[in-house]
């Protein structure tokens, strides 16, 4: 899936990384812990959370293969946050669902997660 796609399908909207949205993505994870998001393997992946904080950004780069991050309830990531991904070459965006229909309308068009076994993501 595009990433334009994850757009559309979240109506959301990109805050960092408009020139990405070509870029394709395969897997997502949906987490508020960062740990669960470490331990996921996901490839070309897209990280759906309501957090808002550095460790966000520090957590996708850990992880090497987030492309994209997407913030949930309408939250606003902080300047310091954006100019964080866009050094690292995130894509930022932000939707008004919450996290468990963020994940369901990305699932229920075709984005699966290969590592999300009982550990709290999509």
């Amino acid at each position: 899936m595009k990433l334009k796609e994850v757009k559309e399908i979240l109506n959301a909207e990109v805050m960092v990384g408009e020139e990405k949205l070509e870029e394709e993505v395969f897997t997502a994870c949906g987490a508020d812990l960062m740990s669960d998001v470490l331990a996921s393997r996901d490839e070309k992946a897209v990280l759906l959370t309501g957090l808002t904080n550095v460790q966000v950004i520090r957590t996708a780069e850990v992880v090497g293969d987030i492309k994209c991050i997407v913030f949930v309830r309408g939250k606003n990531p902080g300047d310091d946050i954006l100019e964080l991904a866009k050094k690292a070459g995130l894509v930022i965006m932000k939707t008004k669902h919450p996290l468990y229909i963020a994940c369901g309308l990305l699932y229920s068009n075709g984005l699966t997660c290969r590592s999300g076994e009982g550990n709290g993501t999509l």
